[in-house]
């Protein structure tokens, strides 16, 4: 039966051996060795591989010492992310923060009062009834951004005050700065300025800043921000950098910020993103390294890894792997 042999030829088609890693997952019947257990990630498959790699690539950063860029939205914040990236910014282990306002906002909240977990299917019109707001399946009680207003108001008064006594207009990083002198310990804009760490916050207003900004300029309509010295001191910090190191969470605008301003050099040396946004639909928050590539953003010979997965699982063990000196 000619079609028999044909199938047959099929089914048991003579293969070559490809050189690789074996395939093989952490032995628990050994215990936890969290060392041992991150590393058998390159040996798993899938998308713990590509977290190993992420971790031996964040390795190279440190020990090449090169100008390390941190970017994350609001929610890294909003949930318990926040303390690992508390952990970089207070070790010096990072040398520059972009973030969205959210992620400036609510670092500070959290140092007046926690954020509570929830659940992802809680009824929206009677949280709002409450005064309850929701991400994700974190609440935060509208009482919270009130006590921000507190702080936020008189620092745009005194900021408003500096710009007509000496014509300087505030940037958005000069703002994340003092309101991390006005914070405590447990806050990544404190340690951000007491080791003198820029945060760039480019959509400043897209926030409960904005809104409080908004209402400020209802009295006082001459007060400004000037964003255009951010991105001079944003993109000199890049020129100046023997190297550069981008790692990256989630999409938007901290990813193409720090990333286009990296393409005035051809491109960072290293990059790493965390996010789980797809490539299909054109976005550059689901855009792939090599995409980079193609703009100068990313090197043409760079080390690049996308971890495609929740950050909120995906980072602690990043930073667990490249950042913890105790493993």
């Amino acid at each position: 039966m000619v079609g028999l042999d044909k199938a047959k030829d099929s089914i048991f088609k003579e293969s070559e051996e490809p050189e690789g890693i074996h395939i093989k997952g952490y032995d628990f019947s050994k215990g936890l060795d969290m060392k041992a257990f991150l590393k058998s990630y390159a040996s798993t498959g899938f998308q713990a591989s590509h977290l190993w790699k992420a971790i031996e690539i964040a390795k190279k950063m440190r020990e090449e010492k090169v100008t390390i860029f941190l970017g994350y939205t609001s929610n890294m914040i909003s949930s318990g992310v926040r303390e690992s990236i508390l952990h970089l910014v207070k070790n010096r282990m990072v040398h520059a923060l972009v973030t969205t306002a959210g992620g400036v906002e609510e670092d500070i909240i959290k140092t007046l009062k926690p954020f509570l977990l929830g659940d992802f299917r809680l009824d929206g019109a009677e949280l709002r009834r409450r005064g309850i707001n929701r991400i994700g399946n974190i609440l935060v009680p509208n009482d919270r951004y009130i006590e921000f207003e507190k702080i936020f108001t008189p620092l745009l008064k005194q900021l408003y005050q500096e710009q007509k006594q000496t014509g300087k207009i505030a940037t958005p990083s000069e703002i994340c700065r003092r309101l991390g002198a006005l914070s405590d310990e447990t806050s990544v804009l404190y340690w951000a300025a007491k080791n003198d760490i820029p945060v760039f916050c480019p959509g400043i207003t897209d926030g409960s800043m904005g809104d409080m900004i908004f209402f400020f300029k209802t009295e006082d309509p001459a007060f400004k921000i000037d964003v255009s010295d951010d991105i001079v001191k944003l993109t000199d910090m890049v020129l100046d950098a023997k190297e550069t190191g981008a790692i990256i969470l989630g999409g938007s605008l901290p990813k193409h910020h720090i990333m286009n301003a990296n393409m005035m050099r051809e491109g960072t040396k290293y990059t790493i993103y965390i996010n789980t946004a797809m490539e299909g639909d054109g976005s550059d928050s689901g855009a792939l390294p090599e995409e980079a590539k193609s703009w100068g953003k990313s090197g043409a010979k760079a080390e690049a890894v996308k971890v495609q997965g929740d950050a909120t699982i995906v980072f602690p063990l990043l930073v667990a792997g490249a950042f913890s000196d105790r493993l």
